[in-house]
């Protein structure tokens, strides 16, 4: 990646680039950073220089101890020993910079401790040799301190979602695993583009404590070269964390036995999984743009079926869409009337003019009344107000520096790169923090209708998982417009509605494309503004405004493709036995060209 004006300004890619910029900040004292010849942006500390704390060894000091404890013992230290991972920017590590991604000048730039999931991944043995560098604020591919993130599979586009840092050093073999966090699709997105396996667990499954930014929609999840490292990483970080009260309802839901249990089995037969048609309808969906990704899971559904399971198919209008129109409008209820005033008029006051409970009762008695479109893809978008504020302030309360105290000291003393097609990031933390009240009860009133129809839905049909496209469109071409977020897609063109409400999903490698329509400014039209951004959306992730722009193609292209398996809150066993048999019977995973094994150093 060329920056003609310093890491703040324009971005011009290369094609097959030596680098892909996965890693940030890494787990090196000076001497041996120095030694390796890496540039000071990569310090474990930008303010402390000297970092000889015996307390803080780095990845090579706690390799040797583990060789040493091993050599002395024979015992591993924990089930993740010696394992190599990188942790995104946006949570704490004692040993290394935090600061999700952004050039601000913290007083100590080391939090002053682990996030919960670290210091379990530590007990367990594991290395954590870097923070992987992500888009900043969550939102993105670029960040102001570590420049930008590529895909390794194409180095001129891009890597999908904020925590593409995670997803590329596992693809490109930097690492074994890495932890990514997820607000919209930011583990899945960048694991399919990286043709990786994402975990995006059960909301309230893996502690967020430690995390810049904490909100309802926000979840840790590994990304791994297999289901099984996965799972072996989620086993570890899962469960109970008293700083974390979403946590307390992984109490007594925890699985029996050790999650890579579950991802051994062969076959299929008796499970039953609905194939989500609302996400993959070649009418709704219609063109060359989409064709790619919904054939190969088209073929993903033919597989399952030869694995032994029964497939259950949609009907036309969609798996769930009977049971939105039976129980969404009383589940909505004031929320969802006020969407169709034909129905229930207000007066001049703006009180009902008629019954609206009579009108509901109607509506429940005859669900093929229900107005409007009710699929999946209708329910509508139900923000937060004051979420990113909230979240921003509580971390930077907890974590106590000198200097960057607030959200305001976050806008007023930090650096903040320029990118039309990115967003602008200190404009989108203004807007954040403009709210003076917290709001999340539409967030939360949807959130339990959504579970509670599809839960039904699932009940009714006898299903132990759903199937989709983990996302309908290719990697987007750097300094090219975002795709337009839309009916529970993102701008990566990765489906997040139902991650949001809290169901826990894993994405595979369903194969790849062999030519792909990209989305390209349109040189007929009038500029348009810069998009404001976002840092946490229900949604996605940075959506901002449109850009004019005109689909051109087709154009040679392999790039991966992945397929979701969506289940239950607390059924991770049962899709990890899914995603396993899915991954052993078709093997679609294979590392970049240009970034084949690790060479070893002698």
């Amino acid at each position: 990646m060329e920056e003609p004006e310093g890491i703040l300004g324009p971005i011009k890619p290369i094609a097959h680039a030596r680098g892909i910029n996965a890693l940030g900040t890494l787990n090196l004292r000076p001497a041996a950073r120095k030694a390796w010849g890496l540039d000071e942006r990569r310090a474990r500390s930008m303010t402390d220089p000297v970092d000889d704390n015996p307390d803080l060894p780095d990845a090579l000091e706690t390799a040797a101890r583990l060789d040493r404890e091993f050599a002395r013992s024979g015992k591993l230290a924990g089930p993740l020993h010696g394992v190599v991972m990188a942790v995104k920017d946006q949570y704490d590590t004692i040993d290394m910079r935090t600061t999700s991604g952004a050039d601000a000048p913290y007083a100590n730039d080391r939090p002053p401790r682990d996030s919960t999931f670290v210091a379990r991944l530590r007990a367990a043995g594991a290395i954590i040799l870097a923070k992987s560098n992500m888009g900043e604020y969550a939102s993105g591919f670029r960040s102001s301190f570590g420049g930008t993130l590529v895909n390794p599979y194409d180095t001129e586009r891009i890597p999908g979602g904020s925590s593409g840092g995670s997803a590329t050093a596992v693809a490109a073999n930097l690492v074994t695993v890495a932890i990514a966090e997820e607000s919209g699709p930011s583990v899945r997105a960048p694991a399919e583009y990286a043709n990786a396996v994402g975990i995006s667990p059960t909301q309230e499954l893996v502690s967020r404590v430690g995390m810049m930014n904490i909100g309802l929609n926000t979840r840790v999840g590994p990304i791994a070269r297999t289901v099984e490292d996965a799972a072996r990483v989620l086993n570890v970080i899962a469960g109970y964390d008293p700083k974390d009260e979403l946590t307390a309802f992984s109490i007594g839901r925890m699985p029996p036995q050790p999650y890579q249990s579950y991802t051994h089995d062969k076959s299929l037969k008796g499970m039953r999984i609905g194939v989500l048609r609302e996400y993959m309808d070649r009418k709704v969906f219609a063109g060359p743009l989409y064709a790619a990704n919904i054939g190969l899971v088209e073929q993903a559904v033919e597989d399952l079926r030869k694995l032994g399971a029964t497939i259950v198919d949609a009907p036309p209008e969609g798996l769930f869409t009977a049971y939105i129109r039976r129980y969404n409008p009383a589940l909505q209820n004031s929320s969802w009337t006020k969407l169709f005033p034909e129905l229930f008029p207000l007066d001049a006051a703006g009180k009902p003019a008629s019954d609206q409970i009579a009108t509901l009762l109607d509506l429940a008695m005859d669900p093929s009344k229900v107005p409007g479109n009710v699929t999946l893809r209708d329910i509508a978008a139900a923000p937060i107000v004051g979420e990113s504020k909230y979240g921003f302030d509580l971390y930077l309360r907890e974590r106590g520096d000198a200097n960057i105290r607030s959200l305001d000291d976050l806008i007023n003393k930090s650096r903040f790169f320029n990118d039309p097609y990115e967003g602008d990031k200190k404009a989108s933390l203004q807007n954040n923090n403009k709210p003076m009240v917290l709001d999340s009860a539409a967030r939360l009133q949807r959130r339990f209708a959504v579970q509670q129809i599809l839960l039904q839905g699932m009940a009714d049909l006898g299903l132990d998982a759903v199937v989709y496209p983990t996302g309908l469109l290719p990697p987007r071409k750097l300094n090219t417009p975002r795709d337009p977020g839309f009916n529970g897609v993102s701008n990566y063109g990765v489906w997040t509605f139902l991650g949001v409400q809290g169901f826990p999903a894993i994405t595979v490698p369903a194969g790849f494309t062999s030519e792909v329509y990209d989305r390209v400014p349109d040189p007929k039209a009038a500029a348009a503004p810069a998009p404001t951004g976002g840092t946490r959306r229900g949604g996605g992730e940075g959506e901002g405004e449109a850009v004019p722009s005109i689909v051109v193609g087709p154009v040679p292209a392999r790039l991966p493709v992945g397929v979701d398996f969506l289940g239950r809150p607390f059924t991770e066993p049962t899709l990890l036995k899914i995603a396993a048999a899915y991954e052993a019977a078709t093997r679609h995973r294979q590392p970049p060209a240009d970034f084949g094994p690790v060479t070893q150093v002698q």
